[in-house]
């Protein structure tokens, strides 16, 4: 396996991946190959933690990164690290590449200082990097109040002396919306797959 940066070349081919990896996954069709198409180019792109895997010469896994925004009760807004989408190709899939993926750029943001990493996802498997319910921290999640629990957001603490103020709220970037807009107009410049409502999907 070789794991490095995604070059500008990589994007169609990784935009493919990222389609092919979660399609009828959530809901029918998928929307995670538009939101990296977006993310490349919105703000709260983190291009220094934008990686692939290849195995063969072919790229099988990728990962990409952004900032959200953190506002604690007491103090200025300030930036925190998420990751995703991270994908595999389903063909690879279940064979270490993701979490290959996860694990070298976690500790490449630990180098490059980033205090925290926090995610929205199983706890069940997050927890097997290091993830915590953040709530832990006094961090919170805008999308839920803070009397319930909410044990999908996590956190994995790369740099305790970095840490932010708490308590306080995390945002994820807009680009990070469910509902996020341009889906079925990129959707067609890639080759027609069929949708389908499958169970265990979030989204109908």
């Amino acid at each position: 396996m070789n794991i490095r940066l995604e070059n500008r070349k990589d994007y169609r081919e990784v935009e493919n991946l990222v389609r092919e990896a979660f399609w009828n996954v959530y809901q029918p069709g998928c929307v995670e190959h538009c939101l990296l198409h977006q993310l490349r180019d919105d703000a709260s792109f983190v291009p220094e933690l934008d990686y692939v895997a290849e195995e063969d010469g072919r790229i099988v896994a990728q990962i990409a990164y952004a900032k959200g925004s953190y506002l604690p009760d007491e103090g200025d807004e300030q930036p925190m690290l998420l990751f995703g989408p991270v994908g595999v190709l389903p063909e690879y899939q279940g064979k270490g590449y993701g979490s290959a993926l996860i694990r070298f750029t976690l500790e490449r943001a630990r180098e490059l200082g980033w205090p925290a990493v926090v995610i929205t996802g199983n706890s069940a498997y997050y927890s097997r990097f290091g993830f915590e319910p953040a709530g832990k921290y006094g961090i919170h999640h805008a999308m839920v109040s803070r009397e319930e629990e909410f044990p999908v957001f996590q956190i994995k603490v790369l740099n305790p002396s970095r840490l932010p103020p708490a308590p306080g709220t995390y945002r994820d970037p807009a680009c990070y919306d469910p509902a996020l807009k341009g889906v079925e107009e990129f959707d067609r410049s890639f080759p027609e797959k069929k949708k389908e409502v499958l169970p265990g999907q979030l989204w109908g």
